[in-house]
Order: structure tokens, then C-alpha cells, then sequence
């Protein structure tokens, strides 16, 4: 039997050779994630944007560096968690995630959580809640009006507890939204 990391290395290595759509031909390094392999908490965004695509790791420019702070606040550090993204790849000019697009790559993800099993689960913005919504089968009515909460739910076989949060990106140019997403990390914390 594979270990977790043997597991994790197959992924990866499908993503640095995935041809399922056509995201491949603009990027410049697929984003598989990064983080603990036993990790209790994995947070998963929409896609790759700039930087991510330079240095193929996510949430590594100012939505990243917000990530950061917000982690620290809450007493962790991106050693202690996974970081994936919905999409491995970035989009042109980062426009948004196209249906098919979705279709191809999710399955990549759906793998590594059952490899992670993490407790809990944080999506950043609307993609990546519609989407793990959409797998524990409730029905998504817009990240405006569930972020924050908590919900219980069984997610590819695993009992997970839901927290959607805004996207750190949002929160750069919104300050109102940036207290939103403080506010659902405290959240958070007290779900640790």
C-alpha cells in the first residue's frame, strides 16, 4: 500500500502532465498545493493567479501574504494545513474557472482530500464553496450569505465541518469584506 506522500506524488505528477483541457498550453507551472499530508485543516481556493503560475505554489502573492496573517492570527501556519485550489492551473489573464474546466481538474482534488481526510474544510470564495457544497449535496446560495457559517456534512465519504469564507483577494480591495473574512477566521478558531 502507497503512503500518503507516495499518493500525493502520484497526483502531482498526473497534474505536471495533464492534458484535459486546455489550461496547460498558457500556463507556466501547474499549482497541485502544499502543506501537511495529516493536516486536520485544508483550505481550498478557486485557481491559480500570477504568481502562483511563476512559482507554482499557491496563495503566494498579496491574497497569499493575506492568507498568512489571517493563519497567525488564528494560531497556525501553513506548515500545519493544505492549501489546494479548486483549479491547477491559471487561468488566462485570471478570468474565471470555465465549467469543463472544473470537470477535468476536480478530480485531482477530490483524490488528495481523501488522501488528507481533514476535519475540517475552508473554502475561499464562491468557486470552491459551490463546488464542496455541491459534493456534500447542500445547496449553494451565494458566498455572501454563507460565509462564515459552519456546517456538518459528509464529503466524499469523510464527516467534515464546512466553513466558507470570502476569497483573501476580495478582502485586499474591500475593506468591509476584510473584516468578514477576520471575523470567519475567528470562527474558525473556534472550531479548532
Amino acid at each position: 500500500m502507497l503512503s500518503k506522500k507516495e499518493l500525493m506524488e502520484e497526483i502531482f505528477k498526473e497534474i505536471l502532465e495533464c492534458r484535459k483541457c486546455g489550461l496547460w498550453r498558457s500556463r507556466r507551472n501547474p499549482v497541485p498545493g502544499e502543506g501537511s499530508l495529516d493536516a486536520k485543516i485544508m483550505f481550498i481556493g478557486e485557481a491559480p493567479g500570477y504568481w502562483e503560475d511563476v512559482k507554482g505554489r499557491p496563495f503566494v502573492g498579496a491574497a497569499g501574504k493575506l492568507l498568512d496573517k489571517l493563519l497567525a492570527g488564528v494560531g497556525l501556519s501553513r506548515g500545519e494545513v493544505f492549501i489546494g485550489n479548486i483549479l491547477k492551473c491559471r487561468p488566462p489573464g485570471n478570468r474565471d474557472p470555465r465549467p469543463e474546466e472544473v470537470n477535468a481538474c476536480t478530480p485531482y482534488l477530490d483524490r488528495q482530500i481523501r488522501i488528507i481526510q481533514p476535519k475540517i474544510i475552508v473554502t475561499l470564495g464562491r468557486y470552491a464553496s459551490a463546488y464542496i457544497f455541491s459534493k456534500a449535496g447542500i445547496p449553494f446560495s451565494g458566498i455572501s450569505r454563507v460565509h462564515g457559517k459552519v456546517y456538518r456534512a459528509d464529503v466524499l465519504d469523510l464527516d467534515i465541518t464546512l466553513i466558507p469564507m470570502y476569497h483573501p483577494a476580495v478582502a485586499l480591495y474591500n475593506a468591509k469584506l476584510k473584516s468578514a473574512l477576520e471575523e470567519d477566521f475567528r470562527i474558525l478558531a473556534a472550531q479548532i
